[in-house]
């Protein structure tokens, strides 16, 4: 009787008992009473329902919360000849959908600014609030999740340079009126007057604030350290190095080394500060200036510059003779460069009139975001958590971007979420082929853009090729520089 049972329900029945463990599990269960006095009379005992059980391994039990019923599968090779085509197949589909579901734009935020947007600075510590200044000197303060302007103020006279937050959520703002101001748009009223007004020898252009002191960072021609819990205006030490006298573009505090401070300057030089010595640690100088700097929020020593010459460079603040990565394809100077709070992407604003999101890893972008009446882009940013990127550019508006094109917001269910992954997989794993790399990598540009870059490319091309037949017919053969040493001219320290 147990050898009719088994044959019937695929499973091993046996004498033990029965124990029933939900009411759809087996729904036919008058079929094991009608056969219960046979079983009695085969065991030669008396038994109940209560001590009949039903052996089943722990794969085919249903998964909590859900109502998909497991399939049984053969999960050998040979039975299945045909895998690697259907998954390539499925592969293929999902890169299609992917670019069809392709829509970076969300909006823009209120109704912008009356000026170009040279400056943005997102709180640390809220997804809501996002700050941003024109070069007309208003600073408004935005929220992200009503995309509507809540605080404003006319903080300078003219272009506002420079924006940061403070660690208990202040604003300091600077300009090239030789000011750095404080606001407090969490507590006091639109147009407010400043809460401590930081005065300096020169323009200031740029503005950092310490990761755990209070204390700020500002650049001019000089690097002026201010203490918030002062009262005084003045800095309470300058930084420089000995040699140089030329403007400080950008300046960034380490966010994990809270100590170092990294600079960019007009003379093509990435300078290094230490602040427990108050003096330089070391120097680098590029053929091109640069123009920003970022930190890796998860590596310590990695830092990266947007650079006069089109390109991103990646370096290891311990060996800046050479790049760690060289990221290429702007067709233009590029403005501002920013880490993803994960560490792995970044976000570039061009003069090219485009934003270009990157892997850390990979020499070219992965997306290119542009609109037709987008302009000049001068600072891009992404929000705290890594899923939107925000990007203000020389028409007054600041616009709200999906950091993944095809990603949609929303909850999703389990099955939805894993079929996500399953895709992710596929493409991940036939990258290789060239059809699915085609459709992945294409993107449609300007005639602008896209002329400028076939330009750029012939450009590069007739370069190489004049500097190789230079490096062939010279007495002394050199040997070849590789393009992540290409660009350092020199080091000191």
């Amino acid at each position: 009787m147990r050898e009719l049972l088994s044959a019937c329900f695929g499973r091993k029945v046996e004498a033990g008992g029965f124990r029933r463990r939900s009411e759809h599990s087996f729904p036919v269960m008058d079929f094991f009473f009608f056969t219960l006095s046979m079983l009695k009379e085969e065991d030669g005992r008396k038994m109940s329902a209560r001590d009949l059980t039903l052996s089943r391994s722990a794969a085919m039990q249903q998964t909590p919360g859900t109502n998909v019923q497991r399939v049984q599968r053969n999960i050998d090779p040979s039975q299945h000849p045909f895998e690697r085509a259907r998954e390539y197949t499925r592969a293929l589909n999902a890169v299609k959908m992917e670019r069809i579901f392709a829509s970076p734009f969300i909006a823009q935020l209120g109704n912008g600014h009356v000026d170009g947007v040279y400056s943005m600075a997102k709180d640390p510590i809220s997804l809501e609030r996002f700050a941003s200044g024109s070069g007309d000197g208003v600073v408004k303060i935005w929220d992200l999740t009503t995309r509507d302007e809540i605080w404003h103020v006319q903080a300078h006279e003219n272009i506002v340079k420079g924006m940061c937050w403070t660690s208990d959520r202040k604003l300091l703002s600077c300009a090239s009126d030789k000011t750095v101001k404080l606001f407090d748009p969490y507590n006091t009223p639109a147009e407010s007057t400043p809460l401590a007004t930081y005065l300096g020898q020169g323009a200031f252009t740029s503005v950092s604030h310490h990761e755990t002191h209070p204390s700020f960072a500002a650049s001019s021609s000089v690097i002026s350290i201010y203490d918030l819990s002062r009262p005084s205006s003045t800095p309470s030490e300058t930084l420089s190095w000995p040699t140089s006298t030329d403007t400080i573009t950008s300046i960034a505090f380490n966010r994990t080394e809270t100590s170092i401070l990294g600079s960019t300057a007009t003379d093509r030089s990435i300078v290094m500060y230490d602040l427990r010595t108050s003096s330089p640690v070391s120097k680098v100088i590029l053929t091109l200036a640069s123009n920003a700097i970022s930190w890796n929020p998860m590596e310590a020593f990695n830092f990266a510059v947007a650079n006069e010459d089109h390109n991103i460079y990646i370096f290891d603040m311990r060996k800046m003779d050479r790049a760690l990565n060289v990221l290429k394809d702007h067709v233009a100077a590029v403005m501002d460069v920013e880490f993803s709070p994960t560490g792995e992407e970044l976000v570039s604003a061009s003069y090219d009139r485009t934003i270009r999101l990157w892997n850390r890893d990979k020499g070219h972008s992965r997306d290119v975001y542009h609109t037709k009446r987008m302009q000049r882009v001068f600072s891009a940013k992404f929000t705290p958590d890594n899923n939107y990127v925000l990007s203000g550019s020389d028409d007054g508006n600041i616009r709200l971007w999906r950091a993944n094109a095809s990603s949609r917001g929303g909850i999703k269910s389990a099955k939805e979420r894993q079929k996500l992954q399953y895709d992710e997989a596929l493409k991940r794993r036939y990258a290789h082929m060239p059809e699915i790399r085609r459709i992945k990598r294409h993107r449609h540009l300007p005639k602008a853009i896209k002329k400028a870059g076939e330009i750029k490319g012939e450009e590069i091309k007739a370069l190489k090729r004049r500097e190789e037949n230079v490096r062939k017919n010279s007495k002394v053969v050199k040997p070849r520089r590789s393009e992540r040493e290409k660009m350092v001219l020199t080091t000191e320290k």
